[in-house]
């Protein structure tokens, strides 16, 4: 059986990913695939509990960087493990929505701990599962945050009560790697209409993974 590929989508709050892996995963299941969606934080029962000491429990305010770090890190390993390869071996799509870039800008770049070791934990986390295509939704950091602020109401997480310099660092940190790694990351113009991006994010993954599907 062929093994199924690996899509990630990454950017910052308010940039769109959800609708926009809703509308992706709806397009390869339209293909006759099987088509698994994951989110991170999350994805098993130890990770959901490790999110909602992330984002929600009033605990985790003063989680440490460094924890913070390293519980990304075992939510990822949980389900890197216990969802993502085995989908991948039984020929399923993956579509993760967050995967370890956000680490890498998140905590490496927005925390500003050591880079080298954020790699290495981030690399002993996923193994062998790496993205065949990363998605970054490029937005500049105050629309991105306004929006994700309005979508949330009163029920703000850790992340998006950040101040506006840190999503700011967070997106030069995500088109830096994105200047890195073109083969595998692409960066699609989030500021246009949905369809509009839509349109682009199927143009970069056809131009890329485009002979594997019809």
């Amino acid at each position: 059986m062929q093994r199924g590929k690996f899509i990630s989508f990454e950017g910052s709050e308010g940039c769109g990913k959800s609708t926009q892996i809703r509308r992706f995963v709806e397009w390869l299941r339209s293909l006759g695939y099987e088509v698994l969606v994951t989110r991170e934080p999350g994805g098993t029962p130890a990770g959901e509990k490790i999110r909602h000491l992330l984002q929600h429990d009033p605990d985790g305010e003063r989680l440490t960087p460094e924890s913070e770090l390293l519980l990304f890190a075992a939510s990822r390993a949980q389900l890197v493990r216990e969802v993502i390869l085995p989908a991948l071996d039984r020929g399923a799509w993956v579509v993760a929505d967050r995967f370890l870039d956000s680490t890498t800008i998140y905590q490496g770049v927005g925390r500003g701990l050591d880079r080298e070791a954020v790699a290495c934990i981030n690399a002993f986390a996923v193994g062998s599962a790496l993205p065949d295509l990363t998605f970054l939704l490029d937005l500049d950091a105050a629309t991105g945050h306004a929006r994700a602020v309005a979508a949330s109401g009163t029920l703000h997480d850790r992340m998006e009560s950040q101040p506006l310099s840190f999503f700011e660092a967070v997106r030069r940190g995500y088109l830096a790697l994105a200047s890195a790694e073109p083969s595998r990351i692409a960066v699609i113009d989030a500021s246009r209409s949905i369809d509009e991006v839509f349109s682009s994010l199927l143009g970069a993954f056809r131009e890329r993974l485009g002979p594997i599907v019809p």
